[in-house]
């Protein structure tokens, strides 16, 4: 018999290092041997590379684990959000949400794209092309009604723009100082402006006559009315009043009729979800308008910060333009007398139903438009977390 000192350990092989299985060509274990079927031998250096083997197993069960759980906890949903228009100054009230985390905080992981007009938007959700979208709630209601069979029609989960900000602009010297004096004027907007196409329920609500429609592209909008080419335009009071005063037009010598303040209660944007992604991500939907409210909250009470984040997307936007742009859109269509009694994001069933009734009038519609196929309040966050409104100007 042999002495201690005369037994072999175990043979190992040692294969080339990059082969399969090989381990960057470590020695394999004793116990890999004992599993294999072959005789097994033990020595002080089979000891310690036992030793060594459960040391390496543990750690790497303790990172498997480690890392299993990562993908569960990092994980996070993808929203494509197409906004309605440019980088602008109420694009702040996504963009902001945006850059400080609060849509991460979610788990969402948000990607916002500027857009060119709700029309669009609403056909680009509908689509699939986006999960989420800002649309004028009118355009949302002619989808709706027009496309009855649509497998994938978005409906609106948030009301933002709670009064459209549609309005009818003037020069003083033409001499129209009410609705009845645009009776056989010229009227001039894109085919698209939502001011235009709801303009037949303005024309209801306050007996005007015929006018006659000139069409342009939109930057030609307030430069036809400054020259005289037309006697009024359509537009959103945030925007025509500014591009009206950027073309040399004096605030004093602007009229405006905003459609609110003739009788015209339609609501305006809001934020849309496709009904797919609805189905397959309540939550998410959900977190994203938590999160939109917190943010919401921080551009009320500082709209020139607010800017900042508008500029980061778009370097070559003017901040104190761009700021006053947001605090009108504030005043004349989100921080409302009537937001303020409805709750923000929130709507009221009748004032939805009039409205789905007139826009199925003035768009002339192929079927009726059913006001609760194009809302679902039930994603809304508690009313406590949506008290975001700045306190009412005294």
């Amino acid at each position: 018999m042999k002495n201690r000192s005369e037994l072999v350990p175990v043979q190992t092989r040692v294969p080339p290092r990059g082969a399969p299985g090989d381990d960057l060509g470590r020695p394999r274990c004793s116990m890999d041997l004992a599993i294999a079927g072959k005789p097994r031998v033990i020595t002080q250096g089979t000891l310690s590379m036992n030793r060594f083997c459960r040391r390496t197993a543990l750690a790497v069960l303790a990172s498997v684990g480690v890392w299993a759980t990562v993908p569960a906890q990092a994980q996070e949903i993808p929203v494509r959000f197409q906004l309605d228009w440019r980088f602008e100054g109420p694009s702040a009230f996504f963009l902001l949400p945006a850059a400080k985390g609060y849509f991460k905080a979610e788990k969402l992981n948000v990607t916002i794209d500027a857009g060119n007009g709700s029309g669009n938007a609403v056909n680009r959700v509908a689509s699939g092309t986006y999960d989420m979208g800002f649309a004028d709630l009118a355009a949302l209601m002619e989808f709706h009604a027009n496309n009855p069979t649509a497998p994938n029609k978005p409906v609106a989960v948030m009301m933002v723009y709670n009064n459209t900000p549609a309005a009818v602009f003037s020069l003083k010297k033409a001499g129209i100082g009410k609705p009845a004096d645009l009776a056989g004027k010229k009227l001039g907007a894109p085919v698209f402006d939502a001011g235009r196409r709801a303009f037949p329920i303005f024309q209801k609500a306050n007996n005007v006559g015929t006018v006659q429609w000139i069409s342009m592209d939109p930057p030609l909008r307030e430069t036809m009315l400054a020259k005289g080419d037309v006697d009024a335009i359509t537009g959103f009071y945030f925007t025509s009043l500014l591009n009206l005063e950027a073309r040399g037009v004096k605030p004093e010598d602007i009229a405006v009729m905003p459609y609110p303040a003739h009788g015209v209660k339609l609501y305006g944007n809001v934020i849309i979800a496709s009904e797919d992604f609805l189905k397959k991500n309540p939550e998410a939907v959900k977190g994203f308008l938590r999160a939109f409210a917190k943010g919401a909250k921080e551009v009320f009470a500082d709209p020139k910060g607010a800017i900042a984040h508008v500029k980061a997307r778009d370097g070559i936007i003017d901040p104190a333009l761009e700021e006053r742009r947001l605090r009108l859109a504030i005043e004349s269509a989100i921080a409302t007398p009537d937001a303020r009694a409805e709750g923000f994001g929130d709507v009221r069933a009748p004032r939805l139903a009039l409205m789905a009734s007139q826009v199925g009038d003035a768009f002339a519609t192929r079927t009726r438009v059913n006001p609760d196929a194009v809302w679902n309040g039930s994603f809304l966050p508690a009313a406590a977390e949506r008290n975001v409104l700045p306190a009412a100007k005294r």
